[in-house]
């Protein structure tokens, strides 16, 4: 379970593919509080650390920098953007959230449900205001798969409040803390995103079908 707020972002070293999975090697401020199976969102995608340690040589790790492996399956990369990333990219990332803390952002589980266009970006001198464009389904949007305005939704792992929601489109609004400290700096027109609707709506559209 996740919050949205991302804590940083990693920077990705080494890129492997074995048959349909992809393991990808990163190194971020935070490598050596992980730990073997701990669960860390990426671009808000949940994955689990199955290695930490130096890279070897080939992967061109500058010596003594740490950095950890994480798993990507077949059915991840198809809903997300993980299967573009190349070696240099910047990727949020964000531990999962602690019980006795304060839940800043929204409930995040860190299952991705499809990727998103940014199809405007405007600078609005101070904050810049996005806009994101995604299939719609409409017997998906029944089921709680959209947005609401003031609503929240998860942007590469960022809690963020929806607004001019559309059926198949929506804007959020990007504060410079929030720019320069996670990978919306990188983000540009036909830039793709990894999108999470909000698990309460989910719910609700859910018990609603009962009625």
């Amino acid at each position: 379970m996740f919050s949205g707020i991302v804590e940083e972002f990693a920077t990705v070293v080494a890129i492997e593919k074995e048959q349909e999975n992809m393991h990808f090697t990163l190194t971020c401020s935070f490598v050596d509080e992980l730990k073997i199976d701990q669960s860390v969102a990426h671009n808000g995608v949940c994955l689990t650390v199955v290695k930490i340690g130096p890279l070897t040589p080939e992967g061109g790790m500058p010596s003594g920098e740490m950095c950890y492996v994480v798993t990507a399956m077949k059915e991840t990369l198809m809903k997300s953007n993980l299967g573009l990333l190349k070696v240099g990219d910047k990727v949020n990332v964000e531990r999962s959230m602690m019980m006795n803390g304060r839940l800043d952002g929204h409930i995040v589980q860190g299952h991705v449900d499809q990727t998103a266009e940014c199809v405007e970006k405007i600078d609005q001198q101070g904050s810049y205001t996005f806009t994101f464009k995604y299939l719609f389904d409409k017997e998906m949007a029944k089921k709680g798969y959209m947005t609401v305005d003031k609503g929240s939704v998860t942007v590469n792992g960022v809690s963020l409040t929806v607004c001019n929601s559309q059926d198949d489109s929506f804007q959020v609004n990007i504060i410079p803390y929030t720019y320069d400290n996670t990978n919306f700096h990188q983000i540009e027109v036909e830039t793709k995103v990894n999108l999470e609707f909000d698990i309460i709506g989910k719910y609700i559209a859910r018990i609603q079908s009962f009625n």
